[in-house]
């Protein structure tokens, strides 16, 4: 059942999210970079190829299911270009990727959820990179 999926949120709520939402349902992204420390700071598991989860959008709907086909634990400095390619941004360099995922995460946005307004990260900072499918629309 749709409910029993826990929630997939890409981004905070708002333009960037709904950009990565319309990726995700046109086909395009099917990759997504989060750092390892952020499932320690929520106390959360690292997910496991096989998870399915609920994609939501801006407004907090469920509009699509997904299945982790990969999950592996990077080094920023070791994201190699078919992942970036892959999250459906149009990312043609991992350098391109890299300086739109330090915006990210040098943003306003996640430096106040993380209660650490100077944050950086580096090569050595790891990274979850999870690759998935698109098994539903909603």
């Amino acid at each position: 059942m749709i409910t029993d999926l826990p929630p997939f949120e890409f981004a905070f709520p708002g333009p960037l999210r709904d950009k990565l939402v319309a990726a995700v349902l046109e086909g395009a992204k099917t990759t997504t970079t989060g750092l390892r420390q952020d499932y320690e700071i929520e106390g959360e598991a690292l997910p496991v190829a096989g998870a399915r989860a609920a994609v939501v959008d801006s407004a907090g709907r469920r509009v699509a299911v997904i299945e982790l086909t990969e999950v592996r634990v990077s080094r920023l400095g070791d994201v190699d270009l078919d992942h970036a390619r892959d999250e459906g941004e149009g990312y043609d360099s991992v350098a391109a990727w890299r300086a739109a995922h330090e915006e990210y995460w040098h943003g306003v946005n996640y430096r106040g959820w993380l209660g650490d307004p100077d944050f950086t990260v580096d090569d050595d900072t790891p990274a979850v990179l999870e690759r998935f499918r698109l098994v539903a629309t909603l």
